[in-house]
């Protein structure tokens, strides 16, 4: 498998460039096409204002949702025309609630979707539903861009989360492109089970897979000294100089992650680098 066909959903014109960056960098390194979809959001909730006000406040929404799109696309266009990559792109206007379903019909012709970050300082609420989506409803594995994080096409480094899940297989396969030209590829297992299955071997089967496709795969058993899986995960990245964390995405559902946390929504948030997702 390769990354022949790139995906990546502009909503907000302050990251367009951010965004761009990290898609541009694959679609070059890949030799990939690079879908655009540009939209303007309408964020307005109609029934909630008082009556004879909601015709009024949701034509003012749709009518600066498409000037944001309008913005959005001649800033895209003018970031793409400056490149040789193949790309294509399209561009309307979407209210909040509906924007799902946009993104997961054009990811899921996609090898790869690339994202900004979807939690931080100025970033709307538009971008978490991108990126489940795009995870969700498109089937497509998506390499999340954090907030100032240099590109990185052909990772080096990468750490590779392991707890056994169909969500870190599904990942582990979806990435294996990025994971076969790596200079090592670390397996991390925190705290494996003392009575599973691999209790004797853990992260074995899945590095015996990664190696008969070229791997160049290590196993690191971690116990889980700090409060958080993911906190374990983000010290080893800054421990062993990652460029890149390979992981299942939401192994417990959306709704318990957004209430009491998880690994994926933590990782979301604090990722110093870029986080390849599979659900």
């Amino acid at each position: 498998m390769t990354f022949n066909s790139l995906f990546t959903v502009l909503t907000d014109a302050n990251l367009v460039d951010e965004a761009l960056t990290h898609a541009i960098a694959m679609a070059e390194a890949h030799d990939a096409h690079l879908d655009v979809l540009c939209l303007g959001v309408d964020r307005s909730q109609t029934g909630y204002y008082y009556a004879g006000a909601s015709a009024i406040v949701l034509q003012e929404a749709i009518a600066r949702a498409q000037e944001e799109a309008e913005e959005i696309e001649a800033l895209a266009r003018k970031r793409l025309d400056a490149t040789t990559i193949r790309w294509s792109l399209d561009a309307g206007v979407s209210q909040l609630a509906d924007l799902g379903r946009h993104v997961s019909a054009r990811a899921r012709f996609s090898d790869l979707a690339i994202l900004p970050q979807p939690y931080g300082e100025g970033r709307g609420a538009e971008l978490e539903q991108a990126t489940e989506s795009a995870l969700f409803e498109g089937r497509t594995p998506v390499l999340i861009a954090p907030a100032g994080a240099a590109p990185v096409p052909k990772p080096r480094r990468i750490l590779l989360a392991w707890n056994e899940s169909s969500e870190a297989l599904g990942a582990a396969r979806a990435a294996l492109p990025l994971l076969r030209d790596a200079e090592s590829v670390h397996v991390v297992v925190i705290d494996p089970p003392t009575h599973g299955p691999n209790r004797s071997d853990p992260g074995g089967l899945v590095s015996q897979y990664l190696a008969r496709h070229g791997v160049k795969v290590e196993i690191d058993v971690l116990s889980k000294t700090l409060p958080r899986v993911s906190d374990v995960l983000l010290r080893h990245v800054a421990d062993m100089d990652a460029d890149m964390v390979v992981m299942g995405a939401y192994g417990h559902s959306r709704f318990r992650e957004a209430i009491f946390g998880g690994a994926t929504r933590y990782m979301l948030e604090q990722a110093t680098v870029p986080a390849f997702m599979a659900h």
